[in-house]
């Protein structure tokens, strides 16, 4: 392989594995080093093979950050380009070469196995082009749905002057939340309208707590990660940082992200909800438009706001002023969803579902008496108190 006829895939020059291949006296440290990388990244059959998929998925290249920053799009030029490197890739890619006969790098079987489903399915699809082209496609459309290194591997993240993946994400459905159904179906449409690039709110989620606000957020990450959805977490004291994010997100116009604030709420003196408002609605620059936020509250207003604010005799001179600034925020949320602590019977139906996915069903009557009785020394009926009783359950039998 003459890699120095690489055009936009310059960064395998780089990478001593890929660049030693045809060279015998490095054939033992190639072996080493790919053993290394198998047992790290949980690579198996053709380490060379593995190896340079991951790097092309993992790695940024011309191809995947042009795609990545115009939303989906590649110049002809460009393509052809990637084509000329992807030909000089493919008789490993298509694992017609061999290293040697050496059975640790040919068929490789790490300690543990990590499948990546997405890049067994390249692998498989690889294997069933006919030709360059097809090849180079795979890859195309693979930045196209899923992007590369982290924002392809990673559902949701937090920000340290950065995007940090989460990598023990939960793994939370939305058919996982029993109930509510109203509160999901606006909660769907409005988040499949964004994905499908038509017009979306802002989402805040108010309501008791255990209710399953957060989780129900948290759950769209993993339902549409396929179709480009990302989660961004932040706290409070970070939305200070809001502009300096927002053009960070900018950056992935192929993705969608929601940033969430959960439990939002403030203090009259704290002044991150300006900032907060700003960035929703008022700066003088546009959020971007794959970014939407959703937060999840118990407070209606976010704003904390005491009797004596609405007091005539407070020293104010505009009190009308006053009140509007508090409430000014919340109303900045285009959809407001209400979720209500759950009656006696659906509370009951939270816990028998969750016992189900155990295995275990309890008849009506013990199940009334047992869950009744775990709600009265807690804090009342919702999903969290649901599944703290199932939780005890499961840890006395």
């Amino acid at each position: 392989m003459n890699l120095f006829s690489l055009l936009v895939c310059r960064h395998l020059i780089k990478d001593k594995v890929i660049s030693n291949l045809s060279n015998e006296f490095y054939a033992t440290d190639i072996t080493v080093s790919l053993i290394d990388k198998a047992e790290k990244l949980g690579l198996s059959g053709n380490l060379i093979r593995g190896y340079l998929i991951n790097l092309l998925t993992e790695k940024p290249n011309l191809v995947s950050q042009t795609i990545e920053k115009s939303g989906g799009k590649i110049g002809e030029s460009l393509k052809k380009a990637f084509i000329n490197d992807i030909k000089i890739l493919q008789p490993i890619l298509k694992n017609s070469i061999k290293f040697v006969e050496n059975e640790f790098v040919n068929n490789y079987q790490p300690t543990i196995l990590k499948t990546n489903k997405n890049l067994i399915e390249i692998e498989k699809l690889i294997d069933n082009a006919k030709n360059t082209e097809e090849i180079a496609e795979i890859f195309i459309n693979y930045y196209r749905q899923y992007g590369y290194g982290d924002i392809a591997n990673y559902r949701a993240f937090r920000w340290d002057n950065k995007l940090i993946g989460i990598k023990h994400f939960e793994n939370m459905q939305l058919s996982d939340l029993i109930g509510y159904d109203h509160q999901k179906e606006l909660l769907i449409g409005n988040t499949e309208a964004f994905i499908n690039k038509k017009p979306a709110n802002n989402v805040l989620l108010v309501g008791a707590r255990g209710t399953g606000k957060s989780s129900s957020v948290k759950s769209l990450a993993n339902e549409y990660y396929d179709r480009g959805l990302r989660l961004l977490q932040l706290t409070k004291p970070q939305l200070k940082n809001l502009p300096e994010i927002m053009e960070e997100l900018r950056q992935f116009a192929s993705k969608r992200f929601i940033i969430f604030l959960d439990d939002l709420s403030f203090e009259e003196s704290e002044a991150e909800y300006k900032y907060l408002k700003s960035a929703i609605e008022g700066s003088v620059e546009a959020r971007p438009e794959n970014v939407l936020i959703y937060a999840t509250s118990n407070r209606r207003h976010l704003i904390r706001e005491t009797w004596r604010d609405r007091n005539d005799s407070q020293d104010e001179l505009y009190r009308d002023d006053s009140v509007n600034e508090t409430i000014s925020l919340s109303d900045r949320f285009g959809l407001i969803i209400y979720y209500y602590a759950p009656s006696q019977a659906e509370y009951l139906e939270i816990i028998r579902f969750m016992l189900k996915k155990q295995g275990i069903e309890l008849d009506d009557e013990k199940l009334r008496i047992e869950g009744l009785r775990w709600e009265m020394t807690h804090s009342g009926r919702n999903g969290r108190t649901a599944q703290q009783f199932v939780t005890n359950y499961l840890g006395q039998r």
